[in-house]
């Protein structure tokens, strides 16, 4: 049986904190990317080069200014670690988790400009889960039938919310967004090892900078640049990006892989209510069910008992 903490524990409240704070960073960078993309204020591989070096910059800075103290350097590994875990050395590069993080990257900025948004949710969630899913299972993680009706829910809540968006993919679009959904899934299972999320994530971020700027330069359409997009570029590298990560990295060692990926079908439910919030789109009765289901079907996969089977 997987320990799992105490409702009102430290430990659980530093990882719902920690959580909770990833998903918003996440959804944040959904807005800033659709804000930069979606309206044309810049072109995708000026976004995808100037996000990575904004995120590597200051994670640099951060490191360099011995700054560990703000992602909780004390809490132990996750338990469990799968295929994608890291080794001893967890301060070295891990080349794996930054090529990965670049493969995202350039996948994601790139096949939002082909795709809707809903159907690029889907593709790129559903890649999510299917790779970390995979690995819990490979790493003998078991879910209670509880959770399971949990995932379901949250995946049927998902769908639900962006099937007035869906459209039939095109195919070289599909294929980029399948590919960065298994890479986010890679780079999240490879973070549950790491025992300082600021260094590991500054080492990936580093490491991605030049496979990004290269692959932009390469699949780049023409180049668009404009103050505004500049901008939202820096803030979705330095701020939803770079210290997100660390963060998520920091809550990926108090989450088995199930629960890990369950969690990151929020983020499109915390997007469009940003939207909302932010962008005076419209609060419709589709957002709040989808919402509940979403939200409800994530609270049964993290508040059942995971069991590790024998």
């Amino acid at each position: 049986m997987e320990p799992s903490p105490t409702v009102g524990s430290r430990p659980a409240l530093r990882a719902a904190g920690l959580t909770t704070l990833a998903m918003l960073a996440f959804a944040g960078n959904s807005l800033l990317c659709r804000l930069a993309l979606g309206r044309g204020l810049l072109d995708a591989g000026t976004f995808a080069t100037v996000r990575i070096l904004c995120g590597a910059l200051l994670l640099a800075v951060l490191v360099s200014r011995e700054a560990r103290h703000a992602v909780d350097p004390d809490a132990e590994p996750a338990r469990g670690r799968d295929r994608f875990a890291r080794g001893p050395a967890d301060d070295a590069r891990d080349w794996i988790a930054a090529i990965a993080l670049a493969v995202y990257m350039v996948s994601f900025t790139f096949a939002y400009l082909s795709l809707a948004a809903g159907t690029g949710a889907l593709l790129l969630f559903g890649a999510v889960q299917l790779t970390m899913f995979v690995a819990a299972l490979r790493a003998s993680e078991r879910l209670s039938a509880g959770a399971w009706l949990g995932v379901a829910l949250a995946v049927g809540g998902l769908c639900y919310l962006v099937a007035p968006g869906l459209t039939a993919p095109e195919p070289v679009g599909a294929a980029l967004m399948g590919a960065a959904g298994v890479a986010w899934g890679v780079y999240s299972l490879r973070g549950r090892s790491s025992r300082d999320p600021l260094r590991s994530t500054a080492a990936n971020f580093v490491g991605a900078v030049p496979i990004v700027a290269i692959a932009s330069l390469f699949l780049a359409r023409g180049h668009h640049v404009t103050t505004q997009g500049l901008l939202l570029a820096v803030g979705s590298g330095a701020i939803t990006s770079g210290l997100g990560y660390v963060v998520w990295y920091a809550a990926l060692r108090h989450l088995s892989a199930a629960r890990a990926a369950t969690v990151q079908l929020s983020v499109p439910v915390i997007a469009a209510i940003g939207g909302v919030l932010l962008l005076a789109e419209p609060l419709t009765l589709r957002l709040v069910l989808a919402s509940i289901a979403t939200l409800g079907g994530i609270a049964l996969v993290v508040g059942s008992r995971q069991r590790r089977a024998s």
